[in-house]
């Protein structure tokens, strides 16, 4: 029996784990398994690129868990995206991504697919499975569910979000302590979340936990009010600019500081609006989204900012690369390994699906069919700890 892997999209903590703990499991039920993997995702897939696990794998397979990143690489590939695929060199003018594809899964006799990866990753393995199974390959898909963002319906928690998070709160607690530079600093913490707020929410929860823990001096530079956050900013709330605008400038008479966590979605709409209306190209991916590190969301709102708080130096920073490099903490490694686990044993009894942790069945972790999987999940931000936070900071 041969198993083929793949990690697709962004980073997050939890890719490398995730192929670790797979491991880990087949060696267990199935040692004598092969493995292999499609380099750089579906990019591999076409291109026929892929990479054998050497047999020591089955013994060290927890060397996998010390790492962030992705063994095999990732990249941003869909196989319903044919235009970009020719034009990127993955497959020839004529051809079908979901045929190349379900041709090079069949060349290499793969038996069972792991993808690790968001909603569009196990959306486009969906896809190639219905695309095989017409075509009377037999093949078992089953994917783990991978975004820093959490918004996959329906997954409760998705792979590596937590620590996400965590490592988020780090990189911010040793930015803040840059408020010292400079009076009436204005400090803005972009975090990933394209449509959903939930990484922003979670990482300045993280960071107030991590404030809880310190000692402060405030008869010196060293209040609690002065590091604290001042603001969090997420796509499925609305806020008045004005009101926002005067009470920060309160705040920052008040601290000599604001520090605002903003999620990169927040206000998105409005900023795409501006840059067409001066007759400029949105730049997007091939999935069609908005490439935001180009669009820059954080420093756009600190231009909006700036004026109306008398802000003396503005600091932009951004913990996306930081947070979701990371290798995965405790939280993560447990969900992990169960997933997987589930995963591994799901693929030998011949059932595709998504291991994950399914809201629609009180959140326990179960074998979801791809049918169910959607992207663009909103943050319920009427959550007990997101309203405890502005509650205390408004």
């Amino acid at each position: 029996m041969k198993i083929a892997f793949l990690t697709a999209g962004g980073l997050a903590p939890c890719l490398s784990a995730s192929i670790g703990a797979l491991v880990e499991r087949y060696n267990e039920l199935f040692p004598s398994v092969e493995l292999m993997g499609y380099l750089h995702g579906y990019k591999g897939l076409l291109l026929g690129n892929t990479l054998s696990f050497p047999p020591e794998i089955k013994n060290h397979n927890k060397l996998l868990y010390q790492f962030g990143g992705s063994p095999i690489g990732n990249s941003r590939v869909k196989l319903t995206n044919v235009d970009h695929c020719v034009s990127k060199g993955y497959i020839n003018d004529g051809e079908d991504p979901l045929d190349v594809a379900a041709d090079q899964l069949k060349e290499d006799g793969v038996d069972i697919l792991h993808t690790i990866g968001g909603d569009d990753t196990n959306t486009m393995a969906s896809a190639l499975a219905a695309h095989l199974e017409r075509s009377g390959y037999d093949l078992t898909v089953v994917g783990l569910p991978k975004t820093v963002d959490n918004d996959v319906t329906p997954i409760q928690q998705t792979l590596g979000a937590w620590t996400a998070a965590e490592q988020g709160a780090v990189f911010f607690e040793n930015i803040a302590n840059e408020n010292t530079t400079s009076t009436r600093q204005l400090i803005i913490h972009e975090v990933m979340g394209r449509h959903c707020g939930w990484l922003t929410a979670a990482t300045a929860n993280e960071y107030r936990k991590r404030l809880d823990k310190i000692g402060f001096f405030p008869e010196l530079l060293m209040s609690r009010e002065r590091w604290d956050v001042d603001a969090v900013y997420i796509p499925e709330l609305d806020w008045d600019f004005q009101k926002e605008a005067e009470r920060l400038r309160k705040r920052m008479d008040d601290k000599d500081g604001v520090n605002i966590f903003l999620s990169e979605g927040a206000g998105l709409d409005t900023i795409v609006r501006e840059i067409e209306a001066q007759g400029e190209d949105v730049p997007r991916d091939s999935f069609g989204h908005v490439r935001l590190d180009e669009i820059n969301p954080g420093q756009w709102f600190a231009k909006q900012f700036a004026g109306h708080l008398g802000a003396d130096k503005v600091l932009v920073q951004k913990s996306g690369y930081f947070a979701r490099s990371a290798r995965p903490g405790e939280r993560d490694l447990d969900l992990i390994k169960r997933s997987a686990f589930l995963a591994v044993e799901s693929a030998l009894e011949k059932k595709s699906g998504v291991a994950g942790l399914d809201e629609d069945n009180g959140g326990k972790l179960g074998l979801i069919g791809f049918e169910r999987i959607q992207g663009g999940k909103h943050f319920d931000h009427s959550a007990d700890w997101f309203q405890a936070i502005k509650d205390d900071i408004e």
